[in-house]
């Protein structure tokens, strides 16, 4: 089988996780390739010993079986980009702090290897957000797992984005910004401002104002068949609009568009993974010093 792995930093502390990650992929017979990104990192250590190839062109991803991200949940996010319609599954490898998404632990390398090999895992299929405009942003790559923002740039004063679902009139949310997460983006962005958490498999968008100037106004979950459209008023002739980590300027007189993408992001789910453990681990549910 063929395997891709990619990360956006290599700290030297982790070298050694690579090392032992490369070294139990070669003796379960994968084919490894390796993205430009992490090449460079790879680089960056000098004459590792590691033996690779190297991506050239996007469209190599689609031959691989899966792809293994290196690194914190970002790095997790800018692996879908790097996977897009290809859909390839992605296990994400946590070097990084937090690690929602990225949920293998470094100690557990050979264990997760042996269960690629062996078949042994779930796929998990992450609803998407897709971007609609005129204009064409964030070099054709349209799409988030997390969310995606609309929010102001270098003023203090709020922005009022009109937004409608489904073409009827749902708010004027007069604040810093807005958001629409996902379900795996509810635990991201939108959960520090105030929004609920939701399943991953939940078919919904929550649409979570940022800092509103009215304390009545409240995330709201919509269903994720809706198409959901914006226009922004302010202050400022420009605003910043955003998808997952990947953020771009824009006008007020752009308008936009919000729906769900029609591929998804392919998450591999090793045997004993569960998301409420997850949460009650990442979150401290339960944790009460005084016991």
């Amino acid at each position: 089988m063929k395997i891709a792995l990619h990360g956006l930093t290599l700290k030297h502390e982790f070298l050694k996780d690579v090392r032992a990650l490369f070294k139990s992929l070669e003796n379960h017979g994968f084919e490894i390739f390796v993205t430009q990104q992490f090449d460079r990192n790879l680089r960056m250590h000098g004459k590792t010993g590691l033996k690779f190839q190297v991506l050239e062109n996007p469209k190599e991803m689609e031959a691989m079986d899966f792809l293994i991200s290196i690194g914190g949940d970002g790095t997790l996010l800018d692996s879908v980009c790097q996977v897009g319609s290809f859909e390839t599954p992605i296990l994400g490898l946590n070097t990084g702090r937090l690690g929602f998404l990225a949920t293998v632990s470094t100690d557990k390398i050979e264990e997760a290897v042996e269960h690629l090999a062996t078949e042994n895992f779930q796929i998990e299929n992450r609803s998407l957000v897709s971007l609609k405009t005129k204009r064409r942003l964030f070099e054709g790559l349209n799409f988030g797992l997390n969310e995606f923002t609309i929010h102001k740039r270098d003023t203090s004063s709020m922005i009022t984005v009109h937004t409608y679902i489904d073409g009827r009139y749902l708010n004027s949310y007069w604040a810093d910004g807005l958001i629409v997460a996902t379900p795996t983006g509810s635990t991201g962005y939108s959960l520090s401002c105030g929004g609920p958490l939701i399943s991953p498999t939940a078919k919904n968008f929550v649409i979570t104002p940022v800092s509103p100037h009215n304390l009545n106004v409240r995330p709201i979950i919509v269903s994720d068949d809706s198409e959901i459209s914006f226009e922004i008023e302010g202050r400022a002739e420009r605003f910043l609009i955003s998808l997952d980590s990947r953020s771009t300027s824009v006008s007020s007189e752009m308008k936009f568009k919000i729906k769900k993408e029609k591929f998804f992001a392919k998450l591999v789910k090793l045997p004993n993974y569960d998301f409420f453990d997850t949460l009650r681990h990442k979150l401290n549910w339960g944790f009460d010093m005084r016991n």
